[in-house]
């Protein structure tokens, strides 16, 4: 019999059951984690007063997630409201059968190392961008542990990008990665240079599960970066993959993208489908949509998924503002 001691780490049940591009999301130092006394695995949340945000559907054995999520569902206790985000397709079934009400939130990407080229017109402007860079003369490097034991050069691109992007765009905090936390010793950073200052850098997390490989994550430049930077870390770490025999490179979640009316769930609100929509063609100030579809797009991904947030019973005003208050957009 298992000790609290030996009991696997949130990590641990990742590594053995997690398939999902962006799991490695559930360690953030932030993320609660819910453990059944019966059932093994975890639930990685925000908890609330009422209203409680979990981050993916849990994690364990196929066949013992539902009893995994009710088990969760009897812990929150009568008069909670859970809402689930970044649920795969193969997810909804699971929060059906609970009465719960999806809806698309956006689309996720994918690149099939094994596939990928930068020949074709489709990664014609990469190169492009790349080719600049190199001319401005950026170098990359992936970083060691000597390289970020000096925290403030990135935390100053990390404040001037914040400034950069304007004082209305904010970040979906519970749905990125970071520099520090728990997941620390497993991220690697590449770091772009430039006369001897770094001026840009992106942090990738370990991905499990069917599309093993990595997750393109946290990513911050500083003003003085040229065009071309961030395309030339991305390339310099997409190509060390690879060489190393890394099969994907996820870019991860862009909320409000890719919405399609094929893609909603039988169970989806109108209403939500409504705002999602609007908030997809106008709403530039609350999060940056487009510039980052257009970025992923860009690299002409192999696979394109929607991604779901699920609402217990039905989507509630109260629940649809705490959500939004979890992820930073508003």
């Amino acid at each position: 019999m298992r000790t609290p001691a030996q009991a696997p780490t949130a990590l641990d049940v990742l590594r053995e059951h997690a398939d999902h591009p962006s799991a490695f999301l559930a360690v953030n130092a932030n993320t609660c984690h819910y453990r059944s006394d019966t059932v093994p695995g975890v639930v990685a949340h925000l908890p609330g007063r009422r209203h409680h945000i979990q981050f993916a559907a849990p994690f364990a054995e196929p066949s013992a997630r539902g009893d995994l999520l009710d088990d969760y569902l009897r812990h929150l206790g009568p008069g909670s409201v859970l809402t689930a985000v970044q649920l795969r397709h193969a997810d909804l079934p699971l929060y059906a059968h609970r009465g719960f009400a999806a809806n698309q939130i956006g689309s996720s990407y994918g690149i099939d190392l094994r596939r990928f080229t930068l020949r074709g017109k489709a990664l014609a402007k990469i190169r492009q961008n790349i080719s600049r860079a190199r001319r401005e003369a950026v170098t990359v490097v992936e970083a060691g542990p000597d390289d970020l034991a000096d925290q403030r050069a990135l935390d100053d691109i990390d404040r001037a990008w914040l400034r950069a992007k304007g004082r209305h765009v904010k970040e979906l905090s519970f749905l990125i990665g970071e520099r520090d936390g728990p997941g620390r010793p497993l991220r690697r950073t590449f770091l772009a240079r430039r006369h001897g200052d770094t001026v840009a850098y992106i942090t990738y997390s370990p991905v499990w599960g069917s599309r093993p490989g990595w997750l393109y994550d946290l990513t911050r430049r500083s003003p003085r970066a040229p065009v071309g930077t961030i395309e030339l870390v991305n390339l310099t770490a997409l190509t060390t993959f690879a060489d190393e025999g890394a099969q994907w490179l996820h870019l991860g979640l862009t909320p409000f993208a890719g919405l399609r009316p094929d893609l909603e769930p039988p169970t989806a609100s109108p209403l939500l489908t409504w705002m999602l929509r609007q908030v997809a063609r106008r709403g530039a100030a609350l999060y940056p949509a487009r510039t980052q579809e257009a970025f992923k797009l860009k690299w002409a991904p192999h696979v394109i998924e929607p991604e779901y947030v699920a609402f217990q019973d039905r989507v509630r005003t109260g629940a649809v503002w705490h959500l939004l208050r979890a992820i930073s957009a508003v």
